[in-house]
């Protein structure tokens, strides 16, 4: 079981506890693993997803994950001295998401703006630990991850 840290002001420490307990099965690694989750506007989703990705659009989330090649291997800290903090935490990425259309995708889909926000979080984890789903395989197998967490955080779809 991995630890993880979240910076993020949106939520309470309950809520950061409860979701580092349910990510703690998807990753192994010696040190606790950091992530910084940002909120912004639909504008400025829109001019970071033109800056970053080269699509001049709104997007739920971005991730920008700061280690490669971490997905189903032991990330061990001593590999990523780079990512390593003054606290011992290794810097897994940030998470970037719009809250605007979290709000749209919530009512869009008939679930709680909470659900939305969380399976967006989980999701833009899943990308910094190294899944995608750029195939129906790869799709299948990070849902599947996702699915699991939000079963662990009682936020299954409704």
């Amino acid at each position: 079981m991995t630890e993880f840290r979240l910076e993020a002001s949106l939520f309470t420490e309950e809520e950061k506890t409860n979701l580092a307990d349910a990510l703690s099965f998807l990753a192994e690694s010696d040190a606790p693993l950091l992530v910084e989750i940002l909120t912004v506007d639909a504008e400025e989703m829109k001019e970071l997803n033109a800056r970053e990705r080269n699509v001049d659009c709104v997007t739920d989330v971005l991730s920008f994950p700061s280690m490669d090649a971490i997905k189903g291997v032991p990330i061990v800290a001593d590999e990523h001295g780079e990512e390593l903090d003054e606290e011992g935490n290794l810097f897994l990425g940030s998470i970037v998401i719009c809250k605007q259309r979290a709000r749209e995708q919530a009512e869009e889909y008939g679930h709680s703006y909470a659900r939305e926000l969380f399976y967006l979080i989980v999701h833009g984890i899943l990308h910094c630990l190294g899944y995608d789903h750029e195939t129906e395989e790869k799709k299948r197998e990070m849902r599947s991850k996702e699915e699991a967490v939000m079963q662990k955080l009682s936020l299954t779809r409704e």
